[in-house]
């Protein structure tokens, strides 16, 4: 048992008591003393800093973004002045159930669930705290009358003056020039988007994602003084940097051609075009069909969410030149010729008999409609699009690899390094690719390459996956004597003086071989194919002016109807520019793509003409 003090005198007691009260006092004080040493010496300068930051608020003015000009000047994306819905949040009614309330009716109105309106004020507060939250931008003047009108239902509502991208010519070009939208959780990680916040425009495609540093600007600042209920002060404006404007972006991209190119393919069908400088790399027109509006992208209804992304059929906004995936039948000709020429299995004057098909292990390949072209040599091989020539070529050399290394090295089945985004996938089939996709068990049918898939390649045909944008590098290597250039839309960026700042520099990718005189040999049967007698689009091509190199293709693709295609190098026989078409469902090369090309063709030179009798230089 422990001791009682009792036997202390009474005044002993008392003292320790008071010893003990005052020990603790000495602590509470010392504790108090380092309290208040910690908040005015050590972090004063930060608590300082927030007090003066309750006094004011930071509002950020938007910068407009840059125009993008075509190639001659003209516009084909600026900006116009629209109207967003803010919303200051200190003026919510303090009322839950009152403050759901408005919140949904907001929504409503705006075409916003509740929820998405609660994570937009979310997002906004976490950015600045206390400052007004963009809700939606771009609302109409409907919108806004009536919630002005009915301000004593939407308190804390305003309506600010922003820009929005503005298209003048609707869907033109409109998978070239690309979208803008608000900036992704993820994408505020980024480098290049260091310094963005929720809520900030970026580009989200085509020209307007490849060259955004450019046209996105710097946002002005405005600091201003409040009060406690956070209203601004009079005369309490601190700071004002106005934004600086984006500069502006040049493309390569002809106005007229892209026109003539977009109305061409139009009346034929969803398809793909591109027309583009075989030496620079310069893409005077680039085009899909269907297309889209981007202005729908700006802020999209439900049913345009539902027209733009979930019809995979008609699919407007896959930019069908560079990310479809199509055999190409006989435009592929020229690549299995170069291949044969360049590894010694046929001269250009070598003549072979075309009987109008071949059998090889039981199974017959014939040429369109079994017709028998009797001797051939490469250029009328080409003219006539004798099949037959091409398939014993495609034999030849199925135990070898010569034919992918060819395809392969002029641009078949690899990135075309064009600087905008939308690349798609696409095969150059191969006995390595096809033990390979046996062996992941893709195949349909599990047997090794044989020399039909060769023959079948030879012709364009088979397992073949590629687009008009690889086919235009292929046609223009053989164009320029072997030279693989890089494609690209971005030419020039001007300042709001309307000064070149910064030059876009292409150099070309690669260079291959290709003898001279077997390129001149190609070119020959091309240009028989356009334009001479029994041509395959002598036809469409026959009485224009301009002497081209071109050739038609038809393929056979699985679940739909042939694929159309036509490929063109002009002016013959020195050509600077290569033209690709293919219409999905379009029967024969001459009957759709053919005419898309001619419509392309016809624009860039009689613009040219009408340049030089002006006193203009041609392209």
């Amino acid at each position: 048992m422990f001791a009682r003090n009792d036997h202390m005198p009474q005044g002993s007691r008392l003292s320790l008591r008071v010893a003990v009260v005052g020990g603790v006092g000495v602590v509470l004080f010392a504790i108090l003393f380092f309290r208040l040493w910690n908040l005015q010496v050590l972090s004063g300068d930060k608590y300082l800093a927030e007090a003066k930051n309750n006094r004011t608020r930071e509002i950020k003015e938007i910068a407009p973004r840059g125009d993008i000009l075509d190639r001659n000047g003209e516009v084909l994306v600026d900006n116009r002045t629209s109207l967003a819905l803010q919303l200051n949040t200190a003026k919510l009614p303090e009322d839950l159930a009152e403050e759901r309330a408005e919140l949904a009716r907001l929504g409503q109105l705006s075409h916003m669930s509740l929820r998405k309106v609660r994570r937009t004020i979310a997002e906004g507060e976490e950015v600045a705290a206390g400052a007004p939250v963009t809700l939606r931008r771009d609302v109409g003047f409907d919108l806004v009358a009536y919630v002005e009108e009915n301000q004593d239902e939407f308190p804390g509502v305003a309506v600010q003056r922003v820009f929005v991208r503005h298209y003048p010519d609707g869907t033109r070009a409109a998978h070239v020039l690309g979208s803008v939208g608000e900036i992704e959780e993820d994408e505020l990680k980024e480098p290049q988007y260091k310094g963005l916040e929720p809520g900030d425009e970026i580009g989200q495609a085509g020209a307007e994602y490849a060259y955004d540093k450019f046209l996105r600007g710097q946002p002005g600042l405005t600091r201003i003084q409040v009060n406690a209920l956070g209203e601004p002060t009079p005369g309490g404006q601190l700071v004002s940097t106005p934004p600086t404007p984006g500069d502006s972006l040049k493309l390569t991209i002809d106005g007229d051609v892209q026109t003539a190119g977009e109305a061409g393919l139009a009346e034929k069908g969803r398809g793909g075009f591109i027309s583009m400088n075989i030496d620079t790399g310069e893409i005077l027109a680039l085009g899909s069909y269907p297309t889209f509006d981007p202005t729908q992208l700006i802020e999209p209804t439900q049913t345009e969410v539902d027209e733009l992304y979930r019809d995979e059929e008609l699919a407007p906004l896959v930019n069908r030149a560079t990310e479809g995936a199509y055999p190409t039948g006989s435009i592929f000709k020229i690549i299995t010729a170069l291949a044969a020429l360049e590894k010694g299995f046929i001269t250009p004057d070598e003549v072979v008999q075309d009987n109008g098909k071949i059998e090889v292990g039981g199974e017959p390949f014939e040429n369109a409609g079994g017709v028998a072209h009797g001797p051939v040599e490469l250029r009328r091989a080409l003219q006539v699009s004798s099949d037959v020539y091409f398939y014993l070529l495609g034999l030849e050399m199925w135990e070898t690899n010569d034919l992918q290394e060819e395809a392969h090295e002029l641009g078949i089945g690899r990135p075309a390094g064009l600087d905008l985004p939308e690349e798609g996938e696409t095969l150059l089939p191969s006995k390595a690719w096809r033990e390979q996709y046996v062996k992941e068990g893709l195949a349909l049918e599990d047997r090794p390459w044989s020399a039909g898939d060769n023959i079948q390649l030879a012709t364009g045909q088979g397992d073949l996956q590629t687009n008009p944008l690889q086919m235009a590098l292929a046609y223009a290597a053989l164009g320029n004597g072997g030279k693989i250039p890089t494609p690209h839309v971005g030419l020039e960026v001007e300042d709001a003086a309307g000064r070149v700042v910064k030059e876009f520099a292409f150099k070309p990718q690669r260079k291959i071989h290709i003898d001279p005189g077997y390129r001149t040999a190609i070119l020959e049967g091309l240009h028989a194919a356009a334009q001479e007698g029994e041509g395959t689009a002598a036809g469409v091509f026959g009485g224009f002016p301009i002497d081209i190199a071109g050739k038609t293709g038809t393929a056979e693709r699985q679940g739909h109807g042939d694929q159309s295609w036509f490929a063109a190098l002009s002016p013959y026989p020195n050509p600077r520019i290569v033209t690709v078409a293919t219409v999905e469902e379009g029967g024969f090369g001459a009957d759709s793509a053919a005419p898309v090309v001619l419509d392309i063709l016809e624009a860039i030179y009689d613009k040219q003409a009408a340049e030089v009798s002006s006193g203009g230089g041609a392209e």
